[in-house]
């Protein structure tokens, strides 16, 4: 590197909060499959405390050599439904149970992988998966959970879509904590290094080293320099700074795959913004000029912000992937925090921002009173826009036991704190009650 992008590479760390928000360890499990659960579980915890023993231990020693903070160090495996081989009654609890011990062993902050991918249908192994969730979450501390009911190839379970309406507000009800690590995804991608949805596809190889990079602050400040810039100039800029903060995840991701003796997969770019001043992605729309997010402009301004930061981070990374983008969790953005409480900002523009976001409907706070069949709802319309636009979406609502709007819920950390949002008060229980499967949109025949 040259002594002024070092120099620059500094003054956003120590400055504008850029971080590696995660190297995440990728970890095939296929193999501990046995047909038995207790042996399988025994498998799960033998691999993955062997695989990433020094996975902890490496990433301290590069952020300690490069004066790089690394927030976060994760394990992704492969989704545990796949795992109950020819067991007739797998104990999924027990599964998740290894997974976390393994977890606590090798001092990784999260495991992701927890999962089920039904956009085309169900197993019986993918329903008890399903059914089992609220167990394994309130008996775990770091494991995450996630379900993937639909894609453009093959439409939108609505069968599971039901069903995980239930299990949310199943696992809320135990305790909303565990809600933040369930995701329900459309279209998701099997190389993602952030939690909750985190998994590691069946198409990817045994193992294998992710990084996720986070620079909200790095690209608001490259903005706030230039106040007369116009579009054009704008997305020049993004794109520069979006070029720098990618360049920085694939040095780290290398050189910790190549201590660890593993491949190195890719970098997931993405703005993904904390509750501490100066690190929001709400901030960056409005230093484009306006007044508040929810403003009539968002939608295009987030726009704008998406695509510049993948368009900078494709050109700097070897292979970028994971979700790549900006990310629009309400309680992890002081600035969307603030709009929330201060009503300026609802569901429904919270929807139409995902449909050009990285994500989707994430780390919102909703009344305990929500019926499941509302949560159903809004993940069938999530879904939806992920369907027909070809895209990752997700939800991750948290329907807060005896809150209601108003009121919030502090989760504390990365995590923030979340005002409890209105929901439409109308009834869709009749709609996801049809069953069946939504079918592809008419652009998914591609062959």
């Amino acid at each position: 590197m040259e002594t002024q992008q070092i120099k620059e590479t500094i003054q956003m760390i120590s400055e504008e909060n850029l971080d590696i928000r995660t190297i995440t360890m990728g970890l095939s499990l296929l193999d501990c499959i046995t047909g038995d659960s207790k042996t399988t579980a025994q498998k799960i915890y033998a691999k993955i405390t062997t695989q990433a023993a020094q996975l902890v231990p490496v990433a301290d020693a590069i952020e300690n050599e490069f004066g790089i903070p690394i927030v976060n160090k994760r394990l992704s495996v492969t989704p545990v439904a796949l795992l109950a081989g020819s067991d007739p009654h797998p104990n999924f609890p027990l599964f998740a149970k290894a997974m976390d011990a393994a977890a606590k062993a090798v001092n990784v902050d999260l495991i992701g992988g927890y999962s089920a991918t039904v956009q085309a249908g169900c197993t019986p192994a993918d329903k008890a998966l399903m059914a089992s969730i609220p167990e394994a979450l309130a008996a775990t501390e770091r494991v995450c959970s996630s379900v993937n009911v639909g894609s453009t190839r093959n439409g939108l379970n609505m069968d599971a879509v039901k069903i995980m309406g239930e299990v949310v507000k199943q696992v809320a009800a135990i305790d909303p904590v565990n809600a933040m690590k369930l995701v329900v995804f459309a279209n998701a991608v099997e190389d993602n290094p952030f939690m909750a949805g985190a998994f590691w596809g069946v198409s990817e190889g045994d193992v294998a080293i992710n990084t996720g990079v986070s620079g909200p602050g790095v690209v608001q400040r490259a903005i706030a320099d230039r106040p007369d810039a116009s579009f054009e100039e704008i997305c020049e800029i993004i794109k520069q700074t979006a070029f720098k903060v990618s360049r920085m995840g694939q040095f780290v991701g290398k050189v910790a795959a190549e201590r660890l003796h593993v491949p190195f997969n890719i970098v997931d770019l993405s703005l993904a913004p904390t509750p501490a001043r100066g690190d929001s992605v709400a901030e960056i729309l409005e230093t484009l000029g306006l007044s508040h997010v929810g403003t009539p402009g968002t939608t295009a301004a987030l726009a704008l912000l998406n695509d510049a930061v993948k368009k900078g981070g494709v050109m700097a990374a070897e292979r970028v992937g994971g979700l790549s983008g900006a990310f629009i969790p309400v309680s992890e953005d002081a600035n969307m925090i603030k709009a929330a409480e201060a009503g300026q900002i609802s569901l429904e523009k919270l929807e139409a921002m995902t449909a050009v976001c990285s994500v989707g409907l994430d780390m919102v706070a909703i009344p305990g009173d929500t019926p499941a069949t509302t949560i159903a709802g809004m993940i069938a319309d999530e879904a939806a826009i992920g369907i027909i636009n070809n895209k990752t979406t997700a939800v991750r609502v948290i329907p807060v036991p005896g809150k209601t709007v108003g009121d919030s819920i502090n989760f504390g950390g990365l995590f923030g704190r979340a005002p409890i949002m209105a929901v439409n008060d109308g009834d869709a229980s009749s709609f996801v009650s049809r069953g069946g499967q939504i079918p592809a949109p008419i652009h998914s025949f591609k062959n």
